[in-house]
């Protein structure tokens, strides 16, 4: 059954315009080396490259820091994770966002290059961007940032590398987190051996690929019993002392009923929590930038942000 009628109509012609495509061994390489270039920088933000201390006994990690070049005292700052289904992407796929944000918000932005699956499966990405996240916390003089304001978050993979990190936060208490913003997460492999409803998972991102990403993260087959909450934030089983949360989440997207489940369970743990669905929107859809439904989106998404990082 094809979910085509349901799509937002401004969203059509992408449906039309994406290349359909299977995730697999050979086509990986071939998908990672036409990953688009780093956006124009902004006259507004100064980005630039680092690389920090990694994990115990790991590579160093490379981060790309957006800061705002006006900003009055100890800026919030927002580590980013971004997206590609665990096996692919870099921190360019998010770079005009994140530097929209660092301008609008006046927040330091540090997008992480976490190591990618199925070279590198789990724990492995998780604890890259929980040393980006403690180098932020340490360097934050040196970067002007505030420690009592720090956000996390991420697009898909991205963002279920955020709820991940959130728990891993929580459980170590080294460094406080005040928000987390989800954006359409990636959260629970148990998705990728369900049934899917079929009105989403059409379009970009399917089961297949789905199945596959989850695959190359855990080292073996997803749906397992002991899966670990912080390669699946879904599989934690207990929410309570999360992060203020923000989801969104097309009505369409594959992610749907596990984006949706989760912010109930936050919400039965105590936790604030704050969930968009938006009607007849895919995985992705923000790609159309001029789509009327992926504007609200970003205006959206990115008060959430602002009011996430408000002082206490």
């Amino acid at each position: 059954m094809s979910s085509r009628h349901l799509v937002d109509p401004q969203l059509l012609p992408l449906v039309s315009a994406l290349p359909t495509f299977e995730l697999s061994p050979q086509a990986l390489t071939q998908i990672r080396a036409l990953m688009p270039p780093p956006s124009p920088a902004s006259s507004d933000v100064l980005a630039s490259d680092r690389t920090i201390p990694g994990p115990e006994g790991a590579p160093e990690v490379r981060v790309v820091v957006y800061e705002p070049r006006r900003r009055q005292g100890l800026a919030p700052a927002y580590v980013h994770m971004h997206g590609g289904g665990y096996v692919m992407g870099s921190p360019h796929l998010a770079a005009a966002r994140n530097q929209a944000l660092a301008s609008a918000l006046g927040c330091v932005v540090v997008s992480v290059d976490y190591r990618l699956a199925p070279e590198t499966p789990f724990p492995g990405p998780v604890e890259d961007c929980y040393a980006a996240l403690k180098w932020l916390f340490e360097q934050a003089e040196e970067l002007g940032v505030d420690r009592g304001r720090i956000a996390i978050g991420g697009e898909s993979a991205g963002g279920g590398l955020a709820a991940a990190l959130g728990l891993l936060a929580r459980d170590r208490g080294e460094v406080p987190v005040v928000f987390q913003l989800l954006v359409y997460p990636m959260l629970d492999d148990r998705t990728a051996v369900a049934e899917p409803d079929p009105h989403v998972g059409e379009f970009f991102w399917t089961p297949e690929n789905n199945r596959f990403a989850w695959t190359a993260l855990l080292g073996g087959q997803p749906g397992a019993e002991d899966v670990s909450p912080y390669a699946a934030a879904a599989r934690a089983s207990d929410l309570s002392g999360s992060p203020p949360t923000y989801i969104a989440v097309g009505a369409l997207d594959l992610f749907l009923a596990e984006d949706v489940a989760y912010a109930q369970r936050l919400l039965r743990a105590g936790v604030p929590t704050e969930l968009h669905v938006y009607p007849g929107a895919f995985h992705g859809f923000d790609m159309v930038a001029h789509a009327e439904v992926a504007q609200r989106f970003e205006r959206e998404l990115r008060d959430a942000l602002r009011r996430g990082l408000r002082p206490r």
